[in-house]
């Protein structure tokens, strides 16, 4: 798992976000000692980063890959697409000609010469470049956000050609509205982007849960109905 100039954070992360280590699989800091040829303290460091990432949590006196919860993608999902609509609406004002042609460059880069990580790779690339357009370095950080919460289900969602052609596709439709300087259809575009991907991941999760489970995947439903805010 661990490469001569990796670290303790960049392996796990790695492997927790390629699903090379499932979600709900557990850790203990003296197993992983040996699996990254570290020592406790740097391993701690990194299982409490990641915490704070919401990839890994404490279970018992030992610690654990967080399972998939159907509720916090939906939530995450939401805040996406405030956070890109927002984005998308400020970049049509604001982001210059040849800026608005570096992302068509980028959102059709690799599209005949494809795979699950380029695919997966590109898409994330895609979506922070585009909100960085907005000038507004909240929206660029939150976007980075999202795309760290979902990475693990996103891997999911790049598994097909067809799949990632659409995704290809959507974006340059999303590009096109911004050269014409349409923030209304930008808008309606990413929402639309946005709530497929989201359905798609809950589609497959839902009907896949019982295989993925049997090939050690925890998915969980938290809550249907979220909590009052304290």
């Amino acid at each position: 798992m661990a490469t001569a100039d990796a670290t303790p954070y960049t392996t796990l992360r790695a492997a927790i976000l390629s699903l090379e280590l499932m979600p709900g699989e557990k850790l203990s800091e003296r197993g992983l000692e040996s699996m990254l040829n570290a020592s406790r303290t740097p391993i701690r460091a990194a299982l409490m980063s990641l915490a704070n990432e919401g990839l890994t949590r404490r279970e018992g006196r030992g610690w654990q890959v967080t399972p998939i919860d159907l509720a916090e993608v939906r939530a995450v999902m939401e805040y996406r697409e405030a956070v890109e609509s927002a984005a998308v609406v400020l970049a049509v004002e604001r982001a210059e000609a040849e800026e608005l042609d570096a992302l068509r460059d980028l959102a059709a880069a690799h599209r005949d010469n494809d795979d699950e990580e380029t695919g997966l790779r590109d898409g994330g690339d895609f979506h922070v470049a585009l909100a960085r357009l907005s000038r507004n370095a909240f929206l660029a950080d939150g976007m980075r956000d999202v795309l760290t919460r979902l990475s693990r289900t996103r891997w999911l969602e790049v598994r097909t050609a067809q799949s990632r052609l659409q995704a290809r596709d959507e974006h340059l439709r999303m590009v096109d509205a911004m050269v014409a300087r349409d923030p209304e259809l930008a808008s309606r575009l990413v929402v639309s982007h946005s709530r497929g991907t989201r359905d798609r991941l809950l589609t497959h999760l839902a009907d896949e849960k019982r295989r993925l489970r049997g090939r050690g995947f925890s998915i969980i439903e938290s809550s249907t109905v979220p909590p009052p805010l304290t």
